[in-house]
Order: structure tokens, then sequence, then C-alpha cells
């Protein structure tokens, strides 16, 4: 089980239940130790962020440093910096 000294803002991971199964998401916020907000800037758009139980996800070892910058510096996050992140993360994952 993962829990969420395991998950970080700013970090890949895959929905492994619901709806949105298999779907890359990057986590946005943390809630409690047992739910975080998930955005992928294209379905679940930054506006409204999906609440999701983090026993439902597949980590990846993926942060994307430029998501974690801008909401440690309390700027705006945009759905096409999140698709792009993603994009970028995704093809990381693939390559290594």
């Amino acid at each position: 089980m993962i829990n969420t000294s395991q998950v970080l803002p700013g970090q890949l991971v895959v929905s492994k239940a619901g709806r949105d199964f298999g779907r890359y998401f990057v986590i946005i916020e943390i809630i409690d130790d047992q739910f975080v907000h998930l955005v992928d800037g294209d379905l679940r758009k930054v506006e409204k962020p999906k609440k999701k139980k983090i026993k439902h996800l597949q980590k990846t070892n993926h942060v994307s440093q430029f998501i974690v910058d801008k909401i440690d510096n309390g700027e705006k996050i945009t759905n096409v910096m999140v698709r792009r992140e993603i994009e970028k993360l995704n093809l990381e994952s693939n390559l290594g």
C-alpha cells in the first residue's frame, strides 16, 4: 500500500482503479493520508482536479521539478503545462 510519505506533489502516477484506469496524472496536492488531487490537463483540468485515494494509484519514480517549483512558489499551473509535463515524463519513463 502506498502512503503519503511515498507520493509527492508533481509526481507522475497511473490510475489502478475506476473509469480512468491506466491514465497518467500528476499529483498537485496531498489532501491527507488517504487522498490526493490529480490533474492530467485534459479530462481532469487544473480548475477541477480529481480527488482519488492513494491506494488506487501506481506511483512512478518521475517527479516534474517544473510543477514542484510552480507549486512551491504559489504560481499558477495551466493545463497546457500539465499536459507537456506528463508527455515529457512519460517519454522519460519509456526510454529509461
